[in-house]
């Protein structure tokens, strides 16, 4: 886990807001400028034991008294036959790292987490203080979330001004697809990071400077893990599910599904094509968070976009009423403030 193991450290590189060439700062100083080839660290060896028993089969139970007695299962559905399956979340890290104790994981991730959070609340303070709506788009890679981001920008044109930032671990073709839009992008690459943090979100928005009383699309690496545990400063955390994923997918990564306040079913256009049923995944989804809003929409076809934009608009209306608030607020201590002064004037002329 990435608050434990510390990936990425040294590796995230942020675009220029006026160029594309790339920095790659180590972690010692050095800046170099070259690619690289991340897919071979891509693969993932599971000899923990973990198997998909998404098919049926067949398990035979020898008794006590010698009768054998076969049986199919399905393992579509959730039950324990007690088979030596590994589970190295169960401690109280929620994680395993090799030579570390769950004691020392839980300390490392109170301190990661912790300064995370921090920062974080800054940039949830000057998203408030600008009226920005921010969103922090979450998903596997090829849930479609670009796709969706291309064709919300279009939807908006006129509406709401939107500005990008884009999370990918290398190449900028993302922000390219969004800037292709004209709408404003930055490309944040992390390297071998696996998540966005505040801090480079915050990093991010100082070269981006998106204006006041906008819309800040934040789409995170793909990935259902460790995105889950960084908080942005973003007002919602949006999970974007494929229908071309398994339903089960709230069950397997139900930290992501916990932490969002809207589910987005994309590609259900597809749904005459592949296996997937959405009330079950709906029905997964909620036993996680009984709170999830859940949207079926293609980002391709159009089906359900009207309802999505209308969720960002009510989005933008509570932002910018919760900025007009304050504003309010401050005034009227400043009025307060005023007439204490004055006050105070006229007793020392007396």
């Amino acid at each position: 886990m990435c608050t434990t193991c510390g990936c990425g450290q040294g590796e995230t590189r942020i675009e220029s807001a006026h160029a594309h060439a790339h920095e790659h700062v180590h972690a010692d100083g050095t800046v170099h400028s070259h690619p690289h080839d991340h897919a071979a660290a891509q693969g993932h060896g599971h000899g923990d034991g973990h198997h998909d028993h998404r098919h049926g089969h067949v398990h035979e139970h020898r008794h006590a008294d010698g009768t054998v007695h076969r049986h199919a299962h399905d393992h579509a559905h959730e039950h324990d036959h007690g088979h030596d399956d590994l589970h190295f979340g169960h401690g109280p890290a929620g994680a395993h790292a090799p030579g570390l104790s769950q004691a020392r994981m839980v300390r490392i991730e109170q301190d990661i987490l912790g300064e995370n959070d921090r920062l974080a609340a800054e940039n949830r303070r000057r998203f408030a203080e600008r009226g920005i709506f921010a969103v922090n788009l979450v998903s596997s890679p090829g849930s479609g979330k670009t796709t969706l981001l291309v064709r919300t920008i279009e939807a908006l044109r006129g509406r709401h001004a939107v500005a990008v930032i884009e999370g990918d671990q290398e190449t900028t073709h993302d922000a390219d697809r969004i800037r292709a839009t004209g709408a404003p992008a930055l490309q944040i690459n992390t390297g071998k990071g696996c998540h966005l943090d505040a801090d480079m979100v915050g990093k991010a928005v100082e070269r981006l400077a998106p204006p006041a009383a906008s819309v800040l699309m934040i789409e995170n690496v793909g990935n259902l893990v460790c995105p889950a545990g960084f908080d942005l400063g973003e007002a919602h955390k949006v999970v974007v599910l494929s229908v071309t994923e398994g339903e089960d997918k709230p069950l397997k990564y139900p930290d992501m599904f916990r932490r969002a306040g809207l589910m987005l079913l994309n590609k259900v256009d597809l749904l005459p094509y592949v296996e997937f049923d959405v009330a079950r995944c709906v029905e997964y989804a909620r036993r996680v968070n009984p709170g999830i809003r859940v949207i079926e929409l293609s980002a391709t076809k159009g089906q359900g976009m009207a309802e999505w934009l209308a969720w960002i608009d009510e989005g933008v209306r509570t932002t910018a009423a919760a900025r007009a608030e304050s504003v309010d607020a401050l005034n009227a201590r400043i009025g307060e403030l005023e007439a204490k002064v004055a006050a105070l004037k006229g007793r020392l002329a007396e």
